[in-house]
């Protein structure tokens, strides 16, 4: 051991040093200004740079006070797994975000899982036996069966949320008979086995307790995700994130390192309070939602459209003299822009219609897409001006006085029936009032499916609507070439 680690672990195995404890409090000052940077698209770089900073020094100092593994079976590890991360960033589109999101969120479980097992196998190793009785202190107990229960839910819960949004598993609800019973059965028999954990005198001595604890998480991880809709997707991702920090800082305890409980609380709250936004704008129960899917006996009785109702169709050509000769146009992205990567094409447009002194601004629905913040992701990818990018609540009083609405593949967040229809699943939701504009121009694939919500959308038939059938790329790059002649 250097004289610098000799230092550092002075104070005993589990107690922090004062420096220890001053580099843990920086890296959680710059992973609080991290989260102050991502919250606006404009320091969303400083911000990610910020959580870099932060997180390489609490790894620095966790490689200098603890001894338990060679530095260079440790860095070989970290050359592994950038090189992996790289690959990936370098290679994932944006429009797969989301489940690249997911399956992160799930290797946060895993990770919390195995530490927990390792922990409970050799605790000596762990600084958590009690030397007087040969068992694991009894706070550590309670430390190990919630991180580890926490995290199993979150690996297999996030699983699921990957192959519903990678499209391997259908985004419909899939509602079994008597779920919420199971669910809170399932999950009442875990916190019942923490407790025995904890209360018993020698838990070690009860080999298939800890195992059956990891596989009852594992299990209600799935149950509590499988029948939510693809239209909480929103909320699924960020209830998600949550618990992978509430995982982390449970783990945090066990392995006394005070950044990864800091770290774990920032993810878990900024997780929890997140999830609560995105309900809110949703008009969710986040109870609801976790409980297996709020609206999901309509939203599975739904999925066609109405019966054949009048509506007029345009063309390229049509949408390129509208939007040529208005004054403004408000664009609204939605999934069907990520399906399609058009944002890019789409930048390109508004760029032709400001050229032609034409103002253009971008309206954001809170859940459009399939993750928070997935239209100002692709957005910001496709080079789009930050002031032009709006929130709902900042732009929606414009479309009275706005000349096009141009909605690109965004149906459930643009449905009036959420005004109007109390039986409607989306009933109460904030939407975009584009119906409201002058004319509304709507790219859509066909008129033959309805939104994830499983609704139809009475804006298609408004006598101000014209209908562009077509993928959404296609379309938009119709529109430039002909707004180019």
């Amino acid at each position: 051991m250097s004289a610098l680690q000799t230092l550092l672990a002075a104070s005993g195995p589990l107690a922090v040093s004062p420096i220890a404890a001053f580099a843990y409090l920086v890296s959680g000052v710059l992973f609080i200004l991290a989260l102050r940077g991502l919250s606006s698209p404009e320091s969303s770089r400083r911000g990610n740079r910020l959580g870099m900073a932060g997180m390489a020094i609490a790894i620095g100092t966790t490689l200098v006070t603890h001894d338990a593994v060679g530095l260079p079976d440790i860095f070989a590890a970290i050359v592994i797994g950038g090189v992996i991360g790289f690959f990936i960033a370098r290679k994932i589109a944006m429009t797969a975000m989301p489940q690249l999101v997911a399956a992160f969120h799930s290797l946060v479980g895993l990770a919390a899982v195995v530490v927990g097992a390792a922990a409970y196998l050799d605790p000596a190793a762990f600084g958590i036996l009690d030397p007087l009785t040969g068992q694991i202190h009894n706070a550590s107990r309670i430390e190990l069966g919630l991180g580890v229960a926490i995290g199993a839910i979150t690996f297999s819960g996030s699983v699921i949320a990957f192959l519903k949004l990678n499209g391997n598993m259908s985004g419909k609800p899939i509602l079994l008979p008597g779920r919420h019973v199971l669910n809170l059965g399932t999950l009442l028999a875990i916190l019942a086995l923490i407790g025995w954990f904890y209360a018993m005198p020698a838990p070690s001595a009860v080999t298939w307790l800890f195992p059956l604890i990891v596989a009852l998480s594992f299990i209600i991880g799935f149950l509590l995700i499988v029948p939510i809709g693809g239209a909480d997707m929103p909320v699924v991702v960020s209830m998600l994130n949550s618990y992978s920090g509430w995982a982390a800082a449970a783990m945090g305890f066990t392995l006394s390192n005070s950044a990864m409980i800091i770290t774990g609380a920032l993810v878990g709250s900024s997780g929890a309070i997140l999830s609560y936004i995105m309900c809110k704008a949703m008009n969710r129960s986040f109870i609801s939602v976790i409980a297996g899917g709020f609206g999901a006996e309509a939203s599975a009785a739904g999925g066609e459209a109405k019966e054949q109702r009048p509506w007029k169709r345009g063309s390229a050509e049509d949408a390129a003299f509208l939007m040529s000769q208005a004054d403004s146009v408000i664009i609204v992205p939605g999934y069907g822009m990520a399906v399609s990567q058009a944002q890019h094409a789409l930048r390109e447009m508004g760029d032709m219609l400001k050229k032609e002194g034409v103002s253009v601004k971008y309206a954001i629905h809170p859940v459009a897409g399939r993750m928070p913040g997935h239209m100002n992701v692709l957005l910001a990818e496709a080079n789009v001006p930050y002031d032009e990018v709006f929130e709902l609540e900042d732009i929606n009083s414009e479309f009275a006085q706005t000349d096009v609405a141009f909605v690109i593949g965004a149906n459930d967040v643009t449905n009036p029936a959420a005004k109007t229809d109390k039986t409607s699943p989306i009933y109460g939701m904030p939407v975009l009032d584009v119906e409201k504009a002058k004319t509304v121009l709507f790219v859509k694939r066909s008129m033959g499916g309805v939104g994830y919500a499983g609704v139809d959308n009475d804006v298609f038939y408004m006598d101000n609507t014209m209908m562009l059938l077509a993928d959404a790329k296609k379309m938009v790059e119709d529109i430039v070439k002909a707004m180019a002649h």
